[in-house]
């Protein structure tokens, strides 16, 4: 990170009153650390395999340090060389990312549900966390012939848009809330509601009903019903939803259904009965 010169504003002392050069500004210095971590983040789902080249361009460092980096990161397992030289994210780092306490344990305690739902729909069921403003899904079962979705796992989304983000923002803290409603909108699909007055109006009757309808809002063959999961302190830590086929499923039908199976996922988290009830 490039320092921006001098200190100005309010208690900085001009140069001219120190009768001294103001020293010029320095860069900090970026640890092998995060040099590391840069490497890893070039990875994403539209690049899964990358040449040395291309994550020494990626990253914005030297060939050589990309190259040593690279070759630490491949001997310890954090990523994987092809046959044709070009490299992968590792099967270590999957070992040591699925110790998160809300990836692998939230979803094996949630699976039994989401496959109820998968099984009585034949639509897609999710399971979402928030992870600072946004979304991150957990897991995602599809039924057969259920509708195509653009989430996956381990992905990140808007919030508003979706059914879990909806539920999982009206239940965040109300600084976090404006920070999204001042952000610029996630605008999916012309159906898309963007108006920050009707969005609160939404979350309001989120907060209310204990439940998120949002109908062609991410892609306009979709219908996502979401409600909240509940940890053992009364708060709410996931959200799961059915995303079903819009105009082929009447909503207030699945209702029930996702209710049922949220509370139950917040029971097997722990949750006391007048959280969930």
């Amino acid at each position: 990170m490039l320092g921006t010169g001098a200190a100005s504003g309010a208690g900085a002392v001009p140069a001219a009153t120190t009768g001294k050069r103001s020293a010029p500004a320095r860069e900090v210095p970026v640890s092998v650390t995060m040099r590391a971590l840069r490497v890893l983040e070039a990875f994403t789902p539209d690049a899964p395999v990358r040449t040395l080249t291309a994550l020494a361009r990626h990253t914005g460092l030297p060939l050589t340090t990309t190259h040593r980096l690279v070759g630490e990161l491949t001997r310890w397992g954090a990523l994987e060389r092809d046959g044709g030289g070009s490299y992968r994210i590792g099967l270590r780092l999957w070992e040591i990312a699925s110790l998160a306490p809300r990836g692998l344990g939230l979803r094996e305690l949630a699976l039994p549900q989401l496959s109820d739902l998968v099984h009585v729909t034949g639509e897609n069921a999710q399971l979402a966390v928030r992870e600072g403003l946004s979304v991150v899904f957990v897991e995602r079962l599809a039924g057969r012939g259920a509708v195509p979705v653009l989430t996956r796992v381990a992905g990140r989304f808007a919030l508003m848009p979706t059914g879990v983000g909806r539920v999982l923002l009206a239940y965040a803290p109300p600084e976090v809330q404006e920070q999204v409603l001042a952000g610029p909108p996630a605008r999916c699909t012309e159906a898309t509601v963007c108006d920050p007055s009707l969005l609160r109006q939404l979350l309001a009757e989120v907060r209310r009903t204990g439940v998120a309808v949002c109908e062609r809002q991410v892609t306009l063959d979709s219908v996502s019903v979401a409600a909240p999961v509940y940890g053992p302190r009364g708060d709410v830590v996931a959200a799961v939803s059915v995303v079903a086929h819009a105009g082929a499923v009447q909503p207030h039908t699945l209702v029930p259904l996702v209710q049922v199976a949220a509370r139950g996922i917040s029971r097997s988290l722990g949750a006391e009965p007048a959280s969930v009830s």
